[in-house]
């Protein structure tokens, strides 16, 4: 259910404000021509000082207290309403204080609950009005007011509430029409037809509108999409480019208009321009497009979006007037706005998973398919040992066995890693020696590589992708030294210094294809070093720099602990 917009405090103060106003005004008017009423000067002194006290408290609470006003406004009405009956009976039947008070009454009343507090409000003063009137000299021994002034005043005073009835119904819409621009969902449907439906359908509603059509077309999309809501019947088709090419005439491209009836033998037009609202004669749509869908009154609007290019048509509304063109405008921003979301949330969600792709695809090669690799190596030893040595290919079989088992430990463990973890704290940096260790083990079984492990214990916590990061780095960096480069003794250091992970891999083999010295930029440059290490590095915003020489190889390898920018 949608909550009008009611500035309600700021309301109260207005009418506090000018009764304030409308209290010293008649103090005045009783000192200048006290001969005029039909009572006690001293009397209505005191009567119009008292009202203009309880006014003057009145305006001091709205203007001051914080707290919601509750039900002070009636009954402040009520007190008006009273101080109203007053004036008229001391009036003497001048026209100048009843007129200004039920003015104010009027007034307060559209302020407050717009066009049905005016209807009673008048009801109720027209009454008073009539009614006090003709009894005013009986009470206060005044004289009686003519019939034919007191109809003529009535007349004023009922077409004072005509007008003040129009007002608030005016002042209705306004809000209803503020309340719905602020109701646009705050989610974005998952699927594109159902956000062209709520959009076409809030269009709708917001804009009075029987049925609406919306063209469009995407930059990276060759098709012209078509969608139609009327009363609440939604299609959606596609239609080769060009199909309505123009979709409007030529003058009318880059305009808002409105067309009272476009099927007209010769349509005027009153669209947007630079220079303010002009006036044109012509048809103002593609033929086939006011054939297909029989467009008869019709209020155009341009959408001008990142994503999405096209036209927004409120078809069969009667009376269309200028006020259409200004709070369509804003209609079709949000609808474009909305869409520019839509399209912009599907293209990051196909980058994410893009990105997770390469991730798994990095996570399989530096896991799995390195110890399939290695168990391959090994299975090739096991059938010449099978006739010459069974005890030892007996062993080598089991060996095989446990790396597979460990493998299938870690491919549960990152299965497990792909699934939504619950929100919490950050896993600490605890296990981290343990797994290293585990590692160092595994390689030189499954390869013989001889792993000596350095660790410095760091202080700062270090997060469990990050961690898992860390593993799979070294896992790449050391099978590269037994595979490649043919090392038989490699060591690992991994230190925390201030806000990054600092890691050193050395080995005694070979080397890589090059010599020498290269950091980062180098080894981009001249595309040179292990690439899946490499492109792992960078996605986590480190660096790698590498020594190579024909007695092995050195990398430093530096990893932020946190991504720039969190």
């Amino acid at each position: 259910m949608t909550t009008h917009y009611s500035p309600q405090r700021r309301a109260e103060r207005l009418i506090g404000t000018g009764r304030v106003g409308l209290a010293a005004i008649a103090l005045v008017a009783i000192w200048a021509e006290p001969s005029g009423l039909a009572g006690s000067p001293r009397t209505a002194f005191g009567l119009v000082g008292g009202y203009l006290g309880c006014a003057l408290l009145v305006l001091l609470r709205v203007w001051r207290s914080p707290a919601p006003l509750g039900r002070l406004p009636f009954i402040i009405h009520a007190f008006d309403l009273a101080a109203f009956c007053l004036v008229v009976v001391f009036a003497r039947g001048a026209t100048g204080p009843s007129v200004a008070s039920a003015a104010f009454l009027l007034a307060s009343a559209t302020l407050r609950w717009l066009w049905r507090g005016t209807l009673w409000t008048a009801v109720a003063v027209l009454a008073a009005h009539g009614g006090l009137g003709m009894v005013a000299a009986h009470v206060v021994a005044g004289p009686a007011i003519e019939p034919a002034r007191l109809i003529a005043r009535s007349l004023y005073l009922a077409l004072m509430a005509i007008l003040l009835v129009c007002l608030g119904a005016y002042e209705e819409r306004a809000r209803e029409e503020i309340s719905r621009l602020a109701s646009w969902p705050r989610t974005l449907p998952r699927e594109a037809p159902a956000l062209v439906r709520d959009l076409l359908g809030h269009t709708a509603a917001l804009l009075g509108s029987p049925r609406v059509l919306m063209g469009w077309e995407e930059p990276e999309e060759p098709w012209f999409h078509l969608a139609s809501w009327s009363r609440g019947e939604f299609h959606w088709n596609r239609q080769p480019p060009g199909t309505y090419e123009p979709l409007v005439a030529e003058p009318l491209t880059g305009a808002d208009f409105l067309c009272p009836d476009a099927r007209a033998a010769a349509p005027t037009c009153l669209h947007t321009s630079a220079a303010g609202l002009r006036r044109a004669r012509g048809r103002p749509l593609h033929p086939d497009l006011q054939a297909r869908f029989a467009i008869g009154p019709v209020l155009s609007l341009r959408l001008q979006g990142e994503a999405v290019k096209g036209r927004l048509f409120c078809l069969d509304k009667p009376g269309l007037t200028a006020d259409d063109l200004v709070l369509g405008e804003i209609v079709a921003r949000q609808v474009a706005t909305r869409m520019d979301h839509f399209y912009l949330l599907q293209r990051l969600q196909q980058a994410a998973a893009t990105e997770e792709r390469i991730h798994l695809a990095r996570q399989l090669h530096d896991g799995v398919l390195q110890s399939l690799t290695g168990a391959a190596l090994q299975l090739q030893t096991v059938g010449p040992l099978l006739e010459t040595d069974r005890p030892a290919a007996q062993d080598r079989l089991l060996l095989i066995q446990r790396l597979l088992a460990e493998e299938q430990r870690d491919l549960r463990f990152f299965i497990q890693e792909l699934k939504p973890a619950p929100l919490g704290l950050p896993g600490t940096d605890s296990g981290l020696a343990a797994r290293l260790k585990e590692l160092a083990e595994r390689i030189e079984r499954h390869w013989g590589l001889r792993v000596e492990l350095t660790m410095e214990r760091p202080a700062a916590r270090i997060s469990e992708s990050l961690l898992r990061e860390i593993y799979l780095i070294v896992h790449e960096a050391l099978v590269n030294a037994a595979r490649h480069a043919q090392a038989s003794t490699a060591h690992v250091g991994v230190a925390v210094q201030e806000n990054q992970v600092r890691i050193h891999v050395t080995d005694d083999g070979r080397g890589f294809r090059f010599h020498g010295h290269y950091d980062q930029a180098a080894l981009t440059d001249m595309k040179l070093g292990p690439v899946t290490l490499k492109e792992r590095i960078a996605v986590l915003h480190g660096s790698l720099a590498i020594d190579s020489d024909e007695s092995g190889a050195r990398l430093e390898i530096t990893l932020p602990l946190a991504p720039p920018g969190d």
